[in-house]
């Protein structure tokens, strides 16, 4: 295809899939009749190689997901959208945070850079009192002061001025107390799938353990039947946990055990911190850092984020407090491709970052580009659990993460771990570690 063709088709996709904004176009309810209207160049007619495109990519569950997520899948972006190329990446990636705030717009804004933060809202680590009283006479409001004894660290949320951004806000702080270290508060997402609550109850604690401990941040985990014996305990930190989707599937991938499954790290002891509580809005970096200080409580030793979002001043400070007390941290590098910015925090020195492989140990194409990368593990062609029962065909770096922290758990340390990773194709740093893991989809009927 030419350039020009290239560029056109990028153009009309993402036109098309901003058209199908509206909640009820995406259910494919009465808002989505007959063929969506393209950029047409004059004197080019149609351009056939348009059209199958855009029918191929909206006629799929995955293609409207992709923009606004249902928030009840753990599959990946469809074949269709990962083929045509980085720039379509990016411009799903951008329609699709642009549609996150439209969709909660009482709770969410833009930062400059154009990620979802909370809106009105500015948070900062240990401030001193001096930058406090200087930000109040500025028109900040103290909203909370919340100490975290297991990290050794306050963190105070500030409420901006009245009619006022959180961008023109963190302007104005930054000129009246420069010495203030505030950011904003950034919503995180599931690198893969997505985090809709279910019906199905949260798994039920259980004693059994191996005496290996592992965290995740995530949704809730939903009762299944590779978690009966399992040792899981859960936390809610933006209400009571609820049983989702993403966290039901990342956590199988770690101690689920049922004829034909079996988990990497199974008999291991899991916390689950549901930073989410089912809501899409939710899942903020002042939320992952109280799930990190207890998840250190709980002494875990290896802790898996499968999830992606921008930097943050706040974040980094927690994790770097985790590793110096000889926590491992493991995250996701998405799945936005290769042009998108990099995403944290798997990008913050010494997390180690997470990307995936197909089952003939290939790079998934649609695989972010960390500022560091350390391993791959199976994150395609491969079953993970439901809620309730069954198991689901998954594709996305989320699914990777967990296999290359169980494989970290079990191994001591990234350099032990080291001695395990395998060459593959493409980008998969060190290597691919935990290849006899993937559990192919055939095998357990995965939908």
């Amino acid at each position: 295809m030419s350039r020009f063709l290239r560029r056109l088709c990028h153009t009309a996709l993402a036109a098309a899939l901003v058209a199908t904004g509206a909640h009820a176009q995406l259910l494919g309810g009465p808002g989505l009749v007959g063929p969506l209207p393209l950029p047409v160049r004059p004197g080019l007619g149609n351009l056939p190689l348009v059209q199958p495109l855009l029918q191929d990519v909206i006629a799929t569950p995955a293609g409207r997901q992709a923009i606004e997520p249902t928030l009840d899948s753990v599959s990946g972006l469809p074949d269709v959208i990962v083929q045509s190329g980085a720039d379509t990446l990016q411009d799903v990636r951008r329609l699709r945070l642009e549609q996150l705030v439209r969709n909660n717009r009482a709770a969410l804004e833009m930062d400059a850079d154009g990620n979802p933060v909370r809106r009105g809202v500015i948070i900062t680590a240990d401030p001193d009192p001096e930058s406090l009283q200087t930000a109040d006479r500025a028109g900040f409001r103290l909203l909370s002061r919340t100490i975290e004894p297991e990290l050794g660290m306050i963190v105070v949320e500030l409420a901006v001025p009245p009619n006022t951004s959180a961008r023109d806000a963190m302007k104005l702080l930054r000129k009246v107390a420069p010495a203030l270290h505030a950011d904003f508060d950034p919503i995180f997402q599931p690198a893969g799938g997505a985090l809709r609550p279910t019906a199905a109850p949260i798994a039920a604690p259980s004693a059994r353990a191996d005496g290996h401990i592992i965290g995740m941040i995530d949704g809730g985990v939903a009762s299944h039947p590779s978690f009966r014996g399992a040792s899981i305990e859960q936390n809610g930190f933006a209400g009571p946990a609820k049983a989702t989707g993403h966290g039901t599937a990342v956590a199988s991938l770690l101690v689920g055990n049922q004829a034909g499954f079996h988990g990497a790290a199974q008999g291991a002891r899991l916390y689950v911190a549901d930073i989410y509580g089912g809501s899409e809005a939710a899942g903020s970096a002042s939320v992952i850092v109280k799930a990190l200080a207890w998840l250190a409580s709980k002494q875990a030793q290896v802790i898996n984020i499968s999830l992606v979002g921008p930097p943050n001043q706040i974040l980094e400070k927690a994790v770097r407090i985790l590793q110096s007390r000889g926590i491992e941290v493991v995250a996701a590098v998405g799945n936005d491709g290769p042009a998108a910015p990099p995403q944290y925090p798997a990008s913050y020195a010494n997390v180690v970052s997470a990307t995936a492989v197909d089952a003939r140990g290939r790079a998934l194409p649609e695989a972010g580009k960390p500022l560091h990368l350390d391993f791959a593990a199976p994150g395609a062609d491969m079953a993970a659990a439901l809620p309730g029962q069954g198991f689901a065909k998954v594709r996305g770096t989320s699914f990777a993460s967990p296999l290359v922290a169980a494989r970290l758990l079990l191994a001591g340390s990234p350099q032990r771990l080291n001695a395990e990773a395998k060459p593959g194709h493409g980008r998969v740093g060190r290597g691919i570690v935990c290849m006899t893991c993937r559990i192919d989809p055939r095998t357990v009927g995965a939908k």
